[in-house]
């Protein structure tokens, strides 16, 4: 199971393996790159590529870690999401972390989608 290790201003740990880029984690597949580096420079189909891994993986809600502070994406860039009836939730990096490792012990269907911004 992948389960968040430890966490930083600009990085995350997975079964304690160090990631300084934004990834997206399921809990029982590989740890997957997600092309983002910044929350300003998010488009829809960043979240498209979310879509894919939710019907491949049968994922009920999706948390996304947005940074060192709460942020929310207009709607219209989640659309995607909206019309596959998958829940996206929004939550700083380190609430996210520990909302999926709850999520993911509890068997839900979760992803952790995770903006490591670049300095």
């Amino acid at each position: 199971m992948n389960t968040v290790t430890g966490y930083g201003t600009n990085y995350v740990s997975v079964n304690r393996q160090r990631y300084e880029h934004s990834i997206l984690i399921f809990p029982q597949a590989p740890v997957v790159l997600w092309p983002v580096s910044s929350f300003d420079a998010l488009i829809p189909e960043n979240f498209d590529i979310l879509v894919t891994f939710s019907s491949e993986f049968r994922i009920e809600v999706i948390i996304f870690g947005t940074g060192s502070r709460l942020r929310f994406v207009h709607p219209q860039m989640i659309n995607a999401l909206l019309r596959q009836r998958i829940g996206i939730e929004a939550m700083s990096f380190q609430a996210a972390c520990r909302t999926y490792n709850i999520l993911m012990m509890e068997e839900r269907k979760v992803m952790l989608a995770l903006l490591i911004e670049k300095p």
